[in-house]
Formats: C-alpha cells, structure tokens, sequence
C-alpha cells in the first residue's frame, strides 16, 4: 500500500518540474527502480492512473528501469552485483567477507519526462 504515498510523491515532482518549464503535457516517464524496492510495478501504474487524472501527467506513460542490487566489501573493496532472484548470497564472491555495504538497489528517481 505504501505505493500510494510514493507515487503520490512523485506526480508532485513530475508537475513541479513540467509546470517549471512550461510543459502543457507530461506524455512519458521513466522512473529508475532499485530491485532491492518493494515497489511493485502495477500498484506505481495504478495509482498513477489515479492521482493523475485532471492533472498535465492525465495519460503519461510510465516506463521502469529496475537498477540491480550492487554492494561493495568493506574489507577487499570489490563490488559486485548480488542478483536477487536466483537468491545469491550477500558476501563478496572474491574474499567471502560478509563485511558489505549496499552501493545501489534501493533508489527511486524520476530519471527522464517526455513533455510537450
């Protein structure tokens, strides 16, 4: 449910910065989405839909670019892609440390508007 109150969050950026450049219609928007986000995709969509309408953004598409999780190892440095779905292990896969910490995977950005 807390895709409510994201979404509503960002509309708000999106009509702040099309009203910004005199936009009078938003037609696309690509939001970049960390695979470690509990967002799910058709909820964003959905409540897009919703809080859009009488607004410029009535309509816009929305496109969602999922970023990977990516972590780096506090005692070798490397970094590297955990992937999620085959449900890897967080340690470093190069000195097996368990010393990590998250470098992307939980960002929410409105990366690009398409406007008109």
């Amino acid at each position: 449910m807390h895709e409510l109150a994201v979404t509503e969050g960002m509309l708000k950026v999106v009509l702040r910065h099309a009203e910004m450049n005199k936009a009078k219609r938003v037609v696309g928007i690509t939001l970049r989405i960390g695979e470690m986000s509990d967002i799910v995709d058709e909820w964003l969509k959905r409540y897009f839909d919703y809080l859009s309408r009488g607004t410029i953004a009535e309509g816009a598409q929305i496109i969602i670019e999922r970023s990977p999780a990516v972590f780096s190892c506090g005692d070798c440095g490397a970094e590297y892609i955990v992937n999620l779905k085959a449900k890897d292990k967080f340690s470093c896969p190069e000195c097996g440390a368990n010393n990590v910490e998250l470098i992307s995977g939980r960002e929410f950005l409105v990366q690009d508007l398409q406007v008109v």
